[in-house]
């Protein structure tokens, strides 16, 4: 099976999502806004659950926030999400919503925490409790497999995260499988490698921070020493992973299944900034490294094996091929500032 979804120009016209009342938990972040303007596209009626006015997030940016309807609260609030779900007679939801900077997390677990496990039990209770939600797609992370000797990581490794951030998605991935086997909720798990891509505005993370730096003629910053090694999925490529899972999750042998989505192709945090300032062409200029990263683990990626055989997926975009749409999605929107 083909991704339909390529580049950050993500395509039109799968008819499955035309007309399916979808909601969308963290639309306003990286991949929330690219999922939601995909199934906007594809004629899906969506309602975004938003916390904060992000009026930098390309949800807003990319005018898909007007097309679609917007409930202002937060997964902490059971009553909210209950309500939301029955109004709205939403048939799929796709719960992206967290708080998802590792950095973040170390600083203050407790927000962490109860956006991150609370939200995840608040939304699949209120789930559980509506007859009418079909599908539901919800997302963990490789973070949430620990530490590992044996990789790439396979379905089956356990989840044993070790700091705050890990530990709220191996909650997260746990809870959902619970949800499946105890009540029989037709919920999948997504556990996908770093995500990259234009949109990404968090500048703290390397793709984004790298491609910032060489575009202003500046030496990178390495927070690391370097040489973590990380799969890194292009934002189209994870938008196609999720609605794949999501079209095919209420199936027989899909539904409480988790699935890993990568490339299999993992790199060092020092050659992938070097493979950025090549591709841009910025050859003057040189890795800055920090080393300054703590508590998060050194190797992590993917087997995705199972989401091949099982739902036909397989990433499109090289790392090569992304940079290069990244770098030019980042030029136009530094040019309109």
């Amino acid at each position: 099976m083909k991704n339909k979804t390529s580049g950050s120009d993500t395509s039109k016209g799968d008819s499955y999502w035309s007309g399916k009342r979808v909601f969308v938990t963290g639309a306003t972040g990286f991949l929330g806004s690219w999922l939601t303007k995909q199934l906007v596209d594809d004629g899906a009626e969506v309602i975004c659950l938003i916390r904060d006015n992000v009026p930098r997030s390309h949800l807003v940016e990319s005018g898909t926030i007007k097309k679609a309807t917007v409930v202002n609260g937060s997964l902490e609030d059971y009553w909210l999400l209950e309500r939301a779900l029955n109004e709205y007679e939403v048939d799929t939801v796709f719960h992206l919503g967290a708080q998802a900077i590792v950095g973040t997390a170390n600083r203050l677990p407790i927000s962490t925490f109860d956006s991150n496990i609370k939200g995840t039990w608040n939304m699949l209770e209120a789930c559980r409790r509506n007859e009418i939600v079909k599908r539901i797609v919800v997302a963990s992370s490789d973070k949430a497999y620990g530490h590992h000797k044996e990789l790439p990581y396979t379905e089956e490794a356990p989840l044993h995260g070790s700091h705050p951030y890990d530990v709220s998605k191996s909650c997260t991935d746990l809870i959902a499988q619970a949800y499946h086997k105890t009540y029989g909720l037709p919920v999948g798990v997504t556990r996908c490698g770093n995500f990259y891509g234009g949109g990404d505005l968090n500048f703290n993370r390397i793709v984004p921070g790298t491609i910032k730096s060489v575009l202003n003629d500046e030496n990178p910053i390495i927070r690391s020493d370097g040489k973590f090694i990380r799969d890194y999925l292009f934002i189209a490529d994870a938008v196609s992973a999720y609605l794949t899972l999501g079209k095919n999750v209420d199936k027989q042998g899909i539904k409480g299944q988790a699935f890993n989505f990568g490339t299999e192709n993992p790199i060092s945090a020092y050659d992938l900034v070097l493979k950025i300032i090549k591709i841009s062409g910025k050859n003057n200029l040189r890795p800055n490294v920090l080393n300054e990263a703590r508590n998060e683990i050194k190797e992590q990626f993917l087997s995705s094996k199972k989401a091949r055989q099982l739902l036909g997926w397989s990433h499109r975009e090289s790392i090569e091929s992304g940079i290069k749409k990244s770098l030019e999605w980042y030029r136009r929107y530094f040019n309109k500032r």
